[in-house]
């Protein structure tokens, strides 16, 4: 039997590669997750292959850098106790451009504690946020919905198994750049190109090359389709090349790679958001950390960032650790609080213009 389990030595040595270190897009990707990892490429492949038919594994994709692609936005909505599961249900079977759907809880009594489902929204470059939410608040019985746009990314990337070495204070060097989003137009060569790069691995499909029926199936060379794939990583359209662990679910033998998963808010000074991002996107616990304005609704809290732990006192100690880090700085805080995590599933948010023509025609509009 292949060992499938993420703490297994050999797959932790590859995931410790796999879920985030591989920047842009790679020619070879999982040749160079063998490069970085020490691990021989058959055995890379041997396992990724198993990891993911075990469901260890839920994904194996070249991420984009949507919010340079598409519109996007943080939705939290104000659902009705009793049309909240089946909203939770609609966004994530029936929306393809609604990514991660999440029902949160805060231990606070807050304004916005009765936003209990969350959930993160793509459309089409000239489509409008605001349109698409207001056909979900009809379909889905939602009464209200508060939109929070990324203004900018001070940290992105997962690196589950990695961040269980990490210690609560631990932090890069230097500031967190942060990256601006802006939407890129492409042409519609670059969008075939796009579409077919995006597509996840089947087990099948984890080989070296790993590229060439990708091109075919785009109707291109390949080096046509390296060509289009660098260009849009030299656009920074392109996150990584990544293996995504299942860290909502346990493993078929009840494994957990993480339990709680916390979405941290503060509220610091109108005008020095970028400063504030740049000091908290350096703690390595966090997967995210972006510049957000959450409004009236959430106290005016505009930093946002998430972190995951097996324990709930653990993922507390990072957060004590960043707010003592912000003291240390002389950046005041107004407002600060977390939301957990409960009931999550996760897909891709869908960015393709034809599909969203195709969604909304569907849907009446």
């Amino acid at each position: 039997m292949i060992p499938t389990e993420h703490h297994d030595p050999v797959n932790a040595r590859i995931l410790a590669v796999s879920e985030d270190k591989i920047s842009g897009f790679p020619r070879e990707p999982f040749q160079e997750i063998s490069r970085l990892s020490g691990v021989e490429l058959p055995v890379v492949l041997e396992r990724i292959r198993a990891m993911v038919e075990a469901g260890t594994i839920r994904r194996v994709r070249q991420t984009l850098l949507a919010t340079n692609l598409a519109e996007g936005a943080l939705v939290a909505w104000k659902v009705p106790g009793d049309k909240l599961d089946a909203a939770f249900d609609f966004m994530f079977r029936e929306d393809p451009f609604s990514g991660h759907v999440v029902i949160r809880s805060t231990d606070a009594k807050i304004p916005g504690e009765a936003y209990k489902l969350w959930t993160t929204l793509k459309v089409p470059a000239g489509q409008s946020l605001d349109d698409h939410c207001r056909l979900l608040m009809t379909l889905t019985g939602a009464e209200a919905y508060r939109l929070m746009p990324a203004k900018g990314i001070f940290a992105l990337g997962v690196g589950h198994v990695r961040r269980k070495t990490i210690e609560p204070g631990d932090k890069s060097e230097g500031s967190a750049r942060m990256l601006k989003t802006g939407v890129v137009h492409l042409t519609d060569h670059e969008w075939r190109v796009l579409m077919t790069l995006k597509r996840e691995f089947a087990p099948e499909e984890i080989r070296e090359p790993a590229w060439v029926a990708r091109a075919k199936e785009a109707g291109v060379t390949l080096e046509e389709f390296y060509a289009v794939a660098e260009s849009l990583q030299q656009r920074k359209l392109l996150g990584r090349f990544s293996t995504f662990l299942e860290h909502v679910k346990p493993s078929q033998t009840g494994v957990r790679v993480t339990r709680f998963n916390a979405l941290f808010h503060w509220s610091v000074p109108v005008g020095r958001e970028e400063e504030v991002g740049a000091q908290i996107g350096r703690h390595e616990c966090l997967t995210h950390c972006y510049w957000r304005e959450g409004g009236p609704e959430f106290n005016n809290v505009n930093i946002m960032a998430v972190s995951h732990g097996t324990e709930k006192d653990r993922v507390m100690q990072f957060k004590a650790a960043i707010d003592a880090h912000l003291v240390e700085a002389g950046i005041p805080v107004s407002y600060t609080n977390v939301f957990w995590g409960g009931r999550s599933e996760i897909k891709p948010s869908e960015i393709s213009p034809f599909a969203y023509k195709d969604w909304h025609a569907k849907h009446g509009r």
